[in-house]
């Protein structure tokens, strides 16, 4: 009987040792850039208040976001990508970044910027971007401060639209 009580004891210990270094990692990793399946799960996993979506949201696109990255170690960010209605992704891409943070800018990479220009917004100021991305396809984005970060939206497109999206986002 003591055996089978000794058994029992290093198996119960040994399931709560287990179940607790599995548990660990995800909580000493917690902040770090990983992928998020809704902007809500972005908000109540990260402690987020302000995380900036469009209320207008033209139709060339798809709703919800496909790929949702967000972090808050080493700083602040939140990347929203999506695809266009045939299907082709990083139609539109939605960036929110620390406004301290030394990052790259958002997507779609332009190979070529044609134009560029100061451009005020609702009471901001931004910056408007027309240029040229892969296979010489019209990209634009713009970029503006709200609050404590710097937002940037990019489309694979003219940006009578883009202005529209990012004017929607202000609060």
């Amino acid at each position: 009987m003591k055996k089978i009580l000794l058994f029992s004891i290093v198996i119960v210990t040994l399931t709560a040792l287990l179940v607790f270094f599995n548990w660990l990692p995800l909580r000493m990793d917690e902040g770090i850039a990983r992928r998020y399946s809704s902007i809500e799960e972005v908000k109540t996993k990260l402690k987020l208040k302000e995380v900036f979506v469009p209320s207008f949201f033209p139709q060339q696109y798809v709703w919800p976001p496909y790929e949702i990255i967000a972090q808050t170690k080493p700083f602040t960010s939140v990347i929203m990508k999506f695809r266009r209605i045939d299907g082709k992704p990083d139609g539109l891409v939605i960036c929110q970044f620390s406004a301290a943070a030394s990052v790259p800018d958002c997507l779609p990479h332009m190979l070529q910027i044609t134009e560029r220009t100061a451009f005020k917004m609702k009471g901001r100021m931004a910056v408007l971007e027309v240029g040229a991305c892969a296979h010489n396809d019209v990209c634009s984005r713009i970029s503006w401060l709200e609050g404590s970060y710097r937002i940037t939206v990019a489309v694979d497109a003219p940006p009578f639209d883009l202005v529209k999206i990012s004017e929607s986002m202000i609060r």
